[in-house]
């Protein structure tokens, strides 16, 4: 069985200490082949935030891919938004800003929505989609086909609309298409796993949303409590699990409150 950990939102700058010993104790109790983060590592991009995030990921002793959020772009300092968007980032995570990672059990394709030009919004490119598109049809039939994005492609609250990834649609359709099966995002701290063929009712086979919620910042949805996603899969098998786990402040610990069987669409 392989397991994956996806941490979103973590917005190092506003971490709670505890929730960050926490989930640091569930990756080690997991032992994850990977660690996900998709996105917006800090709150306002600064070299210390970024600092705090790379010693975070350098405890967990695990394997890490990230890709960065609108939150790890600058926003006050314009001068460095303008001429170097990614240089803290980088600093901290290497300059590969759309990683992958290939296993028995996993191919994971990372895309780089974040568009400096923008405040919040995210984009994926024509160009983006064909890449990755031409990288899953050469996966192959054992491995769960995941695509990260920071922005989501798929929103189940009206109000969320104005967050949907710009391009997402022909993403959507085309990733389809060359056989992923899911597109794993963050974002709107808002946990939730979907089936995009309800959203989508023309795509050729089943293709899921995971969606995560905010990691370890006291920046939490509503009375969504602090959360993170794990994905378990053994080679070969037509499912995979995802779980959510939630921060329980009663025990400081993080406990699995819902998991979810993936149907993998092998036509």
């Amino acid at each position: 069985m392989s397991t994956l950990l996806q941490i979103s939102d973590a917005h190092f700058g506003t971490e709670q200490e505890p929730v960050v010993t926490a989930l640091a104790a569930l990756s080690g109790h997991l032992q994850p082949q990977l660690v996900v983060l998709s996105g917006d590592i800090t709150q306002r991009a600064r070299r210390s935030q970024f600092e705090a995030a790379r010693r975070f990921v350098d405890d967990l002793q695990r394997p890490v891919i990230a890709i960065p959020g609108n939150h790890d772009i600058p926003l006050y300092n314009i001068a460095a938004r303008m001429f170097s968007p990614y240089g803290n980032y980088s600093a901290a995570f290497g300059d590969e800003l759309e990683p992958q990672f290939e296993s028995e059990a996993f191919l994971i394709i990372c895309a780089n929505t974040t568009r400096p030009r923008r405040h919040k919004d995210g984009e994926i490119s024509e160009q983006q989609v064909i890449r990755i598109s031409e990288r899953m049809r050469r996966a192959s039939r054992e491995q769960v086909r995941v695509v990260v994005t920071h922005q989501p492609v798929h929103v189940i609250r009206p109000e969320d609309e104005a967050n949907l990834l710009h391009g997402h649609e022909l993403a959507v359709r085309a990733w389809a298409e060359a056989g992923a099966d899911i597109i794993m995002g963050g974002h709107i701290h808002l946990p939730y796993v979907r089936a995009l063929n309800d959203r989508f009712t023309d795509l050729p086979r089943k293709l899921w949303a995971v969606q995560a919620g905010t990691a370890v910042s006291w920046r939490i949805r509503g009375r969504v409590p602090n959360s993170v996603n794990v994905l378990k899969h053994s080679r070969g098998d037509l499912v995979c699990s995802v779980e959510r786990w939630d921060y329980d402040a009663t025990t400081n610990a993080f406990r699995c409150v819902n998991a979810e069987s993936l149907h993998l669409d092998r036509r």
